[in-house]
């Protein structure tokens, strides 16, 4: 019997971006975030590193939201919040949605934990159903029709959205214990391993999910200290 694959949150949503610096400003600015570590090649940003993060990889645009429909975060009061945005906001039911620079969507909702800590993130792909068939596989749970890590959701949605090529959607990123022995999980299901990286803070494994959306197994070394 195939060992089941557990990760333990939904760590991070990785993005492609035309421009970092707009994008990250907003969201310290406005969204409680700060910059946990940047280098040449990429910006992550959050409330805590051992939250739900945002990494934000440069590259050549402009860029088409694909699949990625929009990335949601949680607060306690979401009129307060939105009453601060430079933007306009959407109302709907349970929260507020708005445009980011780059054209990134986000959404807030009311919800308890930590201000501006990821919720959840919507996909629109052309197959939801099987897609919730796919990522069950990849470690996450099915609930209602949403696809769960602990207390962190994807919601699927159907339909299908042209990107030109240049997707803002990088990657989802699964929080591990061990990137290696989720690699072996993910070989032994037949996954598309796309590549490995052993970064200093970091080991993750990067697999090829439902259309396309790359998927990274990460496990934070133990001598992880970003604040």
């Amino acid at each position: 019997m195939t060992t089941p694959l557990r990760p333990t949150s939904l760590d991070h949503v990785a993005l492609w971006v035309e421009d970092r610096a707009p994008l990250s400003a907003f969201l310290c600015d406005h969204l409680g975030m700060h910059v946990i570590e940047e280098t040449a090649s990429f910006t992550l940003v959050g409330v805590d590193a051992k939250l739900g993060k945002l990494t934000l990889f440069e590259a050549d645009g402009p860029r088409g939201p694909g699949v990625l429909e929009r990335v949601v975060l949680r607060v306690g009061d979401v009129e307060a919040v939105a009453g601060t945005l430079p933007v306009d906001v959407e109302r709907e039911a349970g929260g507020v949605v708005f445009t980011a620079p780059e054209g990134l969507r986000l959404g807030l909702v009311e919800a308890q934990g930590v201000d501006f800590d990821l919720d959840h993130v919507v996909l629109r792909l052309p197959d939801a159903e099987g897609a919730a068939r796919e990522f069950s596989e990849m470690g996450f749970d099915r609930r209602e029709g949403r696809v769960v890590v602990a207390d962190r959701y994807v919601c699927l949605v159907e339909g299908r959205r042209d990107d030109g090529s240049r997707p803002l959607l990088n990657h989802l990123a699964l929080l591990v214990d061990s990137a290696r022995e989720a690699q072996e999980q993910a070989e032994a299901r037949g996954l598309e391993i796309e590549e490995t990286k052993d970064a200093p803070n970091t080991l993750a494994v990067f697999v090829r999910g439902p259309g396309g959306v790359r998927v990274e197994y990460v496990e934070h070394k133990p001598g992880f200290a970003l604040v």
